[in-house]
């Protein structure tokens, strides 16, 4: 993995004594809140209802054992003994006190970690497939590309002050696991009929108030010009882009209200005013930056191996977790291992300091000191002897990090929402472990098959919720909280934005919600067909209907009822 040079370390390291001479400031009264809001959102700090959260950046989710040793670290000294994996590859800490949060950067810088650009209008932390580099399907290794991308985008002076944030996914397998289609520019790296590498652009997704899938502006864009490239597109949106509401500043609503030929003719004219200036790539720098994401000391090993073989056949337990949990490797003998940080009734994405110390342990043992995270909440550890895997389960396991629920129904991806967040709509972590606790049974989850179940706590969409195959949303209903929801959504190479059903439904009806839509779903299913797909089939009529058919009545602890 990439390991800072003396100019990176530097200008982290002058960040951290800016920002705690912005903190002093502040906490003297020579800085007032307004002033030192923009300051401390450059550094990932944010106000939310309780405490500051601190938002560190995990750069395209690639992370070292020492690494995640110094958040369980953080997390005991500063924090209540725990953190939160987001959707966006990065990691928060919700209960920070800011005269801290300068001695945390400087933590954090002493293991190649910052917190910059996790917020404000700039280009945040670029994310991409957690199986980078050893995924049987990749194309190109993307890990290299993004890292060019991280040096690049931080601190760029013409793109600081954008007219809201923005945000670059990037994969290179032929399965789309970075959710490229809903971000401002996905990143396809690809070949071309004569091997040439380049990359399928696509721009003007997102989420939030106005769900979009991003269009193509280019099915192949040669890697030498990928920054000069965004650049253009960047400069297009920063000229343009709507700066009189931040509720259409997004470049999904320029693309949109211009269409994408007059977008793509606007970055062209432009780009032929860089294409070939200083930003160009070359072979130098590439290799520069390759040379850090070369593979591991790999043994040669048999695909497979008798005594687990013999394992898989006796202990189901064990086979459930592999059906689930372990993903190919390119290199026979090895395995990706998923930890699933969905255990019903811990909130989504969360970890104990003493389950990330675990997590380095592991790591540092059966994975070369490495791991990754990925956008759906989970941890991965990425180079595991097919071997080890008994082992790896069972201690696993121990530390309640081996449910076999990987892409099914209670493999939640869910915002911290209005537990935390000031600026939910609902709460989120609730709905979450109702919903996983109602169907924690894990043979009827493998039944149900892959299922993808995701939850905001309001419209900015931190839980993904348009692209869930089931969507919640949280939203406020004269003071009180309510759920909207939605179906049909993916990520993936057949992105789509999901249908909302129909009115919302009041917290305590959301888990016979839920087993309403699943009993449409089994009642039409097809064989073996997914729940995605036989939404698809069949469209939203018969899954509306038979949720609002009869009134969903809850006994609450007074004895009342709710009625939909």
């Amino acid at each position: 993995m990439y390991h800072y040079d003396q100019y990176d370390q530097l200008i982290v390291n002058e960040r951290v004594e800016q920002y705690r001479d912005q903190v002093r400031r502040r906490l003297s009264g020579e800085l007032t809140e307004d002033e030192f809001r923009i300051l401390r959102l450059q550094n990932g700090l944010y106000m939310q209802r309780h405490a500051y959260m601190l938002r560190a950046a995990i750069p395209y989710g690639l992370l070292a054992a020492n690494q995640l040793r110094m958040f369980a670290q953080i997390a005991r000294q500063y924090d209540r003994d725990y953190a939160h994996f987001t959707t966006r590859q990065n990691i928060q800490f919700n209960w920070i006190k800011l005269e801290d949060s300068p001695d945390i950067l400087a933590k954090l810088a002493t293991v190649e970690l910052h917190a910059i650009q996790t917020s404000g209008n700039c280009i945040r932390n670029t994310t991409s497939d957690e199986f980078a580099g050893i995924a049987a399907d990749e194309i190109v290794d993307p890990r290299p590309y993004a890292e060019l991308i991280r040096e690049w985008s931080t601190f760029h002076p013409e793109f600081a002050y954008l007219p809201r944030k923005f945000k670059i996914a990037i994969s290179g397998a032929l399965e789309d696991r970075a959710a490229t289609a809903v971000h401002d520019i996905g990143l396809h790296v690809i070949k071309n009929e004569d091997g040439e590498v380049g990359f399928r652009v696509l721009v003007g997704g997102g989420m939030g108030r106005t769900p979009i899938l991003g269009s193509v502006i280019r099915e192949f864009l040669p890697w030498r010009h990928a920054m000069t490239y965004l650049e253009s597109i960047l400069r297009v949106y920063n000229l343009h882009g709507r700066r009189d509401n931040k509720y259409k500043a997004r470049i999904k609503i320029l693309v949109k209200a211009i269409g994408i030929d007059t977008f793509r003719e606007q970055v062209e004219a432009e780009w032929l005013n860089s294409k070939d200036g200083p930003a160009t790539l070359t072979e130098d720098e590439l290799h520069r930056i390759a040379k850090y994401f070369t593979s591991p000391a790999y043994e040669s090993l048999p695909a497979t191996d008798t005594a687990f073989e013999r394992l898989k056949n006796e202990d189901k337990a064990f086979a459930n977790w592999l059906k689930r949990n372990v993903k190919a490797h390119k290199v026979p003998g090895y395995a990706a291992v998923l930890l699933s940080l969905k255990k019903p009734g811990i909130p989504p994405g969360d970890i104990t300091a003493e389950q990330m110390d675990f997590v380095a342990d592991l790591a540092d043992t059966y994975s070369f000191s490495e791991l990754r995270v990925t956008h759906e909440q989970n941890l991965v550890l990425s180079d595991v002897k097919i071997t080890d895997l008994y082992t790896v389960w069972q201690a696993a396991k121990a530390q309640q990090l081996a449910t076999p629920n990987i892409g099914l129904l209670t493999d939640i991806i869910c915002c911290p929402g209005g537990d935390f967040c000031s600026l939910a709509n609902a709460k989120s972590i609730p709905i979450a472990q109702a919903i996983a606790e109602r169907f924690e049974n894990i043979d009827f989850q493998h039944d149900i098959g892959d299922i993808e179940l995701n939850i905001s706590g309001c419209i900015n969409a931190c839980g993904h919720h348009h692209v869930g195959n089931i969507g919640i949303l949280g939203v406020d209903k004269d003071g009180q909280e309510w759920y909207q929801v939605s179906i049909g959504g993916a990520q993936g190479n057949h992105a789509s934005i999901g249908k909302i059903i129909g009115p919302s439904f009041s917290a305590n009806q959301m888990p016979t919600v839920i087993d309403r839509l699943l009993q449409v779903y089994v009642d039409n299913r097809i064989e073996d067909e997914r729940f995605i797909d036989t939404v698809r089939r069949i469209e939203v009529a018969p899954f509306k209907q038979f949720v609002y058919a009869t009134p969903i009545v809850v006994e609450q602890t007074a004895g009342e009822a709710i009625n939909a």
